[in-house]
């Protein structure tokens, strides 16, 4: 079947998708493990990403959706915001070395933003989403709570994490057409459980196992559910230790005056904002001008327009990144210059034929395979969550948990899923916090399957659109 853009009016497409995801931290833990880093990724990322993305693509998951949903969380956001980040800046900017102000009023500015932002939702924190998609930003579902799908021990397992993010997605931003792997972990299969939900696509990196431009055109997996490939060289323009956001210019994550607040460039210097603006031009030409050499090399070779999937963590942009914001407003603004359309991943869907060729067992992260969730390191954790799916599983069948109580120690289920803890956990990022999130998710879910009376979850407001129908099914 012919490409149905292969007219030379241009290079090719660009399909931006914006992984937006965080562990659900609220009401566990403060400083410096827990809801700050929900506080910080709102301000910083999801706030400023949202008022440039356009045709662009986010996932949202559902558990990060749940959290900024939950009864108090604006306000608790908002607090944080003043009180422990504008107001810290504010001081530096009054009575800091004269060398960091204009630094610090820099840094002020960007949390006065945030909370100015902050004021207008009224509470909603999930609408600046349902407003980018109005406006034609496609938003994405993926599992309840980011779990591995391939790690987990049944195919009940996995469609309940499925289920319950497909619940949550519709409920707040409507009908699904695909769906984000987490951390893109795919082993065939996965596509008949999409399939079943009549789902069209999801996203895989398979760049460890085809040839150098064989990303730029989707593949089709089994039961008709489009693979999206991520192009590997393009993405680490962006991430990786030699990336844009390594440049000297930019500001210093790591690195904070007595009062918290961001005032030196990576460089050492203080933060020059000006310098920091031109270099944001500077990479968003260069990143546009990679993707039309990758995408005039791709029509060449295989006489069709070709479309180049770049993912990132929304978190990148903004949180880990000051600039990233303004850096994707300057992609997307140069972008039709150069001849490039950003499209969404369903415009994609429609303009693309998929191509047959296989695809393989991967993920995006360290070594493209499953050894960050399921390696010596992490080997408690990962047996643990199997063993504790398995007898809740059994507990299910021989009917032998009230509903309360099933329902209760499934959402606990849900938590010790996570992909989150063994990412964290293996790579020794935040102490002792993740190894014991998971165990103490782990005993209260035991709690609910042997306890006489349960007290109820302290999960919150984590999937509360769950149903126990995908366990229950033969």
């Amino acid at each position: 079947m012919p490409n149905r853009t292969s007219s030379r009016d241009h290079p090719g497409d660009l399909a931006i998708v914006l992984h937006t995801h965080m562990p659900y931290v609220e009401g566990f833990g403060t400083y410096p493990f827990g809801e700050e880093w929900l506080f910080d990724a709102l301000a910083r990322s999801y706030l400023p990403v949202l008022e440039v993305a356009r045709r662009v693509t986010m996932t949202v998951s559902p558990v990060l959706a749940d959290q900024l949903e939950a009864r108090g969380v604006a306000q608790r956001a908002a607090e944080f915001v003043r009180g422990y980040r504008l107001e810290a800046a504010q001081r530096d900017a009054a009575q800091g070395p004269a060398g960091l102000r204009a630094a610090a009023e820099a840094e002020a500015g960007r949390y006065r933003r945030a909370l100015d932002r902050l004021r207008t939702l009224s509470g909603d924190l999930l609408a600046p989403f349902r407003e980018a998609g109005r406006r034609g930003v496609a938003l994405v579902p993926s599992a309840a709570t980011h779990a591995v799908l391939p790690m987990l021990a049944t195919v009940a397992g996995r469609r309940l994490q499925i289920d319950a993010g497909l619940r949550s997605h519709e409920r707040r931003f409507g009908p699904a057409t695909g769906f984000w792997l987490p951390e893109c972990a795919y082993r065939r299969g996965i596509e008949a459980l999409l399939a079943e939900r009549s789902l069209s696509f999801f996203c895989t990196d398979q760049s460890a196992h085809e040839g150098p431009l064989d990303a730029l055109t989707p593949a089709r997996g089994a039961a008709g559910v489009v693979a999206f490939t991520l192009d590997w060289a393009t993405v680490e323009l962006v991430w990786s230790k030699r990336g844009f956001p390594s440049n000297p210019d930019y500001l210093e994550f790591h690195r904070q005056s007595l009062e918290g607040a961001r005032l030196w460039a990576i460089g050492g210097g203080p933060y020059d904002a000006a310098a920091a603006a031109a270099r944001v031009e500077d990479h968003a030409r260069e990143f546009i001008e990679a993707v039309a050499a990758r995408l005039v090399a791709f029509r060449e070779e295989r006489g069709r327009s070709g479309l180049l999937t770049f993912a990132v963590d929304t978190e990148l942009l903004g949180h880990w990144w000051s600039e990233g914001p303004a850096w994707l407003d300057a992609v997307l603004r140069r972008a039709p210059g150069r001849g490039i359309r950003p499209v969404t991943l369903p415009q994609a869907l429609d303009r693309h034929d998929p191509e047959g060729r296989p695809l393989r067992a991967s993920t995006w992260g360290e070594g493209k395979d499953l050894r960050t969730w399921d390696s010596p390191q992490v080997a408690d954790l990962a047996w643990a969550a199997r063993r504790l799916e398995l007898r809740l599983v059994r507990a299910l069948e021989t009917r032998a948990l009230r509903p309360g109580a099933a329902q209760r120690a499934a959402r606990e289920l849900l938590a010790v899923q996570a992909s989150d803890w063994a990412f964290l956990d293996r790579r020794g990022q935040a102490g002792d916090y993740p190894y014991q999130r998971s165990t103490a998710h782990a005993r209260e879910l035991l709690e609910a399957l042997h306890a006489a009376d349960p007290p109820d979850p302290g999960l919150r407001n984590l999937a509360p659109d769950l149903s126990l129908a995908p366990l229950l099914e033969p």
